[in-house]
């Protein structure tokens, strides 16, 4: 189930809300149920999955929350959630990429190939994994105390405003909300106003720019202005895409009392790539930072360890986004350029300019990453380079020259992404101080963003697959 389908606005959503409010006691119990249906609508036999996730890290910090400081104990629960949490990623996500890349060196030394087991990816296991792992290393590091229950422990883990693609919510950031948490009509209000906004982004900015985006990357030819035109669509669409879904989850979680971090800080404007990460997916580059790149040592074991701590995170950070060499090198892009502004004192080489191009060359480079995100290959990455830098022969797609591409309604509609990811102010701080112009204008949006919806055929979440 989608947050931008007629299902969920008005089946799932109304009836969750009704039942919510309707029933004062055992909330996070009828939130767990509701999250087990909205997961489940997918495909059931994954429900399995997660509890089994969900019953491992809750057994696992228990065991943590009785032993003894520094007992083997202790020590023992934490590798067992570890090892069962990264197994069960490992073995849905990886296993068939791991079959692939064996398959193919045994065939470079004259082998025969291994048959290649097909393993389903679960929706969403990335997010749910972290998220129960988060609460096992909480309680063992004195971060937060054990839950008090399984129900409540499951419904944080399956909670379905944020359950399928984030953003990624720590156990000791939600801890006391499981227990007691703050409902009032100002918050209900807020929470309404940021979910139709992401809603909002999605399905009118999102979409669109991804069905440009699909266009050129999908070419068999295309030229320097195609390629540039293309690759912003897809920096825009990944925005609207991931920012408008964390909108939705955080305005959710609000309307059921709950408050989530921000995910997004206006990403775009950021003037290096340290600030890129301190603005994008904030959930996740916060939870490598804390879980593994300070318990590799950070930056408290010598430059040379730090360098080489900030590529494995980022390498580890491609790796999470899918299982493939294209993400592999994307991470170590991105993990290249932070160990080198590092290296200056966390400054770019353009440190020195101007802020506004310096935001300019910082959007350039995450540009140059967004090529190798999108492509199902190096070798389509490496095509794309080419026609992005003039360097190949196609003067376009005839199919984009025919003016299927640059339409007035393209361009308005990158002009308008434009001029909304650049703002400072984003929806999550917009919201905060509504008004009656401003709910009307909220309104507006939501009955154009629902007569959209219904007419288009086009509607993916790209970070489902992750």
């Amino acid at each position: 189930m989608v947050f931008t389908s007629h299902i969920f606005v008005f089946y799932f959503l109304p009836l969750v809300l009704l039942a919510y409010y309707a029933v004062p006691w055992k909330r996070n119990l009828l939130l767990l149920f509701a999250s087990y249906i909205f997961y489940g609508w997918w495909d059931p036999r994954f429900v399995a999955l997660m509890f089994l996730a969900t019953l491992a890290n809750y057994v696992c910090g228990g065991i943590i929350a009785r032993a003894p400081h520094g007992s083997r104990t202790r020590h023992a629960a934490l590798v067992a959630a570890v090892a069962i949490s990264l197994g069960m990623l490992g073995f849905f996500k990886y296993f068939v990429f791991a079959q692939s890349n064996l398959n193919a060196l045994v065939v470079w030394f004259g082998g025969t190939p291994f048959p290649v087991l097909q393993v389903v990816l679960p929706v969403g296991i990335s997010f749910f994994v972290f998220q129960s792992l988060s609460y096992s290393i909480d309680v063992y590091r004195g971060e937060s105390p054990p839950v008090r229950s399984l129900a409540d422990f499951a419904c944080f883990v399956a909670l379905f405003p944020q359950l399928i693609a984030g953003p990624i919510v720590r156990y000791n950031t939600i801890a006391e909300q499981l227990v007691e948490r703050e409902h009032s009509l100002d918050k209900f209000a807020c929470g309404t106003a940021l979910f139709i906004l992401g809603f909002a982004k999605k399905v009118l900015l999102a979409n669109a720019m991804g069905a440009v985006a699909d266009a050129v990357f999908g070419a068999e030819t295309r030229g320097c202005l195609d390629a540039w035109f293309g690759v912003c669509a897809y920096a825009f669409q990944i925005y609207y895409d991931f920012s408008g879904y964390s909108d939705m989850a955080i305005g959710l979680g609000r309307m059921f009392g709950f408050e989530f971090l921000r995910n997004f800080d206006s990403p775009y404007l950021a003037d290096s790539i340290t600030d890129f990460w301190r603005r994008w997916h904030i959930s996740l580059s916060t939870f490598l930072r804390d879980y593994l790149y300070i318990p590799l040592g950070g930056n408290r074991k010598g430059p040379w360890r730090t360098y080489a701590n900030l590529a494995i995170v980022m390498l580890l950070g491609g790796l999470w986004h899918g299982a493939s060499w294209v993400f592999v090198i994307w991470g170590a892009y991105h993990g290249f350029l932070l160990a080198f502004e590092r290296w200056r004192g966390k400054e770019s080489v353009y440190a020195r300019l101007p802020r506004q191009i310096r935001v300019g060359f910082t959007f350039v480079l995450v540009l140059f990453s967004w090529v190798l995100f999108r492509s199902p290959t190096l070798a389509e990455a490496g095509a794309y380079f080419q026609a992005l830098f003039a360097l190949s022969n196609a003067d376009g797609s005839p199919a984009l020259l025919a003016g299927e591409l640059y339409t007035r309604g393209n361009v308005g509609l990158m002009a308008l992404c434009a001029l909304v990811a650049f703002q400072r102010v984003q929806a999550f701080d917009w919201v905060q101080r509504m008004s009656w112009p401003r709910l009307l204008l909220v309104l507006a949006v939501f009955v154009y963003s629902l007569l959209t919806m219904f007419v288009q055929a086009f509607n993916p979440f790209l970070y489902f697959q992750f």
